[in-house]
């Protein structure tokens, strides 16, 4: 399919058919899903948030056997694997890192040492601008309709996005609520150069969520995701019983120290991996109420860059 996209900063730098970038996801985005997205002419990511070095490794094997394509991993800076990642990364050829949820410093200037492009995420210009200075060759600005960990700054992409390219010169990639060629049209108008999906992909045929959890994504409604956890790392959750606990603790005021505790280890696992809708955490984006099916991820970029086209044309 010829791509109806003309900017083409962002597929020149990674060297990929559409602007459209597959976003590395805890438990469901491991190579399986970053293969596909890579052959289907987007950008696929691994997930490496969720996996320890031993797991990622296995990830990082096999998807040399999916595609010759270009694949990047993710590796959010706030857990005790991040070096041992990037090195593993490094070791398997990987040239291409998202990284989040620590400083932009930390590894930027290492990564491009070794020939790497980097790319990091933020929510504010703020923190766009210190993306810039640490060196960075991309940012993703991601607003907080956005699944998962969140900025505490609340910027939505609409807000965001304009104040990101004004404060900066390097390429932008708008993310979060974007989730068909509507909304890629939008995030493109806005002056980004490229989009990153993450909820979208959650329901394709290639990602490793339980199919319990992506049932219940395709049966949301609008307004079942909220932030929670805002006391320690805001995350945004579909309800479900761990959610309204959680709830409950933040209307009592509850410490980081005791929210942390109820959390415990392996929420996440258990509901988006093992597919437990009651106990589990069941990270998602405002847009799970505009999810209906469940394709491939080649049929799902097909379809989005049409819509995309049909977009544009209209305006």
């Amino acid at each position: 399919m010829p791509t109806p996209f003309k900017d083409q900063t962002i597929t020149k730098l990674f060297n990929i058919k559409y602007p459209i970038i597959q976003a590395g996801m805890v438990w469901v985005s491991g190579a399986k899903l970053a293969a596909a997205a890579a052959n289907a002419g987007c950008l696929g990511i691994i997930g490496a948030g969720s996996m320890n070095p031993e797991v990622l490794e296995l990830h990082l094997k096999k998807v040399k056997t999916l595609t010759d394509k270009p694949v990047a991993v993710n590796i959010p800076l706030l857990y005790r694997f991040a070096q041992e990642q990037i090195d593993l990364s490094l070791k398997y050829g990987i040239k291409i890192f998202f990284m989040s949820a620590g400083s932009p410093k930390k590894y930027t200037q290492y990564l491009k040492d070794k020939g790497c492009t980097v790319v990091h995420v933020t929510s504010s210009p703020e923190l766009a601008k210190k993306c810039e200075a640490a060196g960075v060759d991309a940012i993703v600005a991601e607003g907080f309709e956005a699944g998962g960990h969140n900025g505490r700054d609340e910027i939505t992409t609409m807000a965001l996005i304009p104040q990101v390219i004004d404060a900066v010169k390097i390429p932008v990639i708008a993310a979060g609520g974007i989730a068909c060629g509507r909304s890629i049209a939008a995030g493109l108008a806005l002056g980004a150069n490229a989009v990153q999906m993450g909820s979208r992909f959650v329901c394709t045929k290639e990602s490793s969520a339980h199919d319990n959890f992506k049932e219940m994504i395709r049966n949301s409604k609008s307004g079942d995701t909220k932030l929670s956890m805002k006391g320690v790392v805001p995350v945004r959750l579909l309800k479900n019983k761990f959610y309204e606990e959680i709830c409950a603790l933040e209307a009592k005021c509850a410490t980081s120290e005791e929210l942390v505790s109820h959390l415990g280890k392996g929420r996440a696992k258990k509901g988006m991996l093992e597919g437990d809708l009651v106990e589990g955490e069941l990270e998602i984006g405002q847009v799970s109420a505009h999810i209906i099916d469940d394709p491939t991820v080649a049929e799902l970029v097909s379809e989005l860059v049409t819509t995309y086209a049909k977009a544009v044309e209209r305006l």
